[in-house]
């Protein structure tokens, strides 16, 4: 079980509760709400690890917990790095279309 709360796999696609029912005209500011709470999301779960590290050399806390914390912000990286690749290739495959 995870000691910082979440759920690594899943907190990118994790659906956030809304204040009423979305109109058409709200889908573009909500996809970028969406992404900016997950970029805080990941600024967070590196912040966690990176105090979790620090915390384990400086008073030498639960190395249990620096493992773990370390684990999840790797598996946030590499969630974000698969993330930006689809982008890019996605990005690509429009310069590639004929005009």
């Amino acid at each position: 079980m995870s000691t910082l709360g979440f759920n690594p796999y899943t907190i990118l696609n994790t659906p956030r509760p809304t204040e009423g029912a979305k109109t058409a005209t709200d889908a573009p500011e909500a996809a970028g709400s969406k992404f900016a709470e997950s970029v805080s999301d990941f600024r967070t779960t590196m912040q966690q690890a990176e105090q979790t590290a620090i915390q384990t050399a400086v008073s030498g806390a639960d190395p249990h917990a620096m493992v773990e914390a370390l684990t999840n912000a790797e598996l946030m990286l590499d969630a974000v790095v698969t993330i930006r690749d689809k982008v890019v290739e996605a990005y690509q495959e429009l310069l590639r279309m004929p005009v």
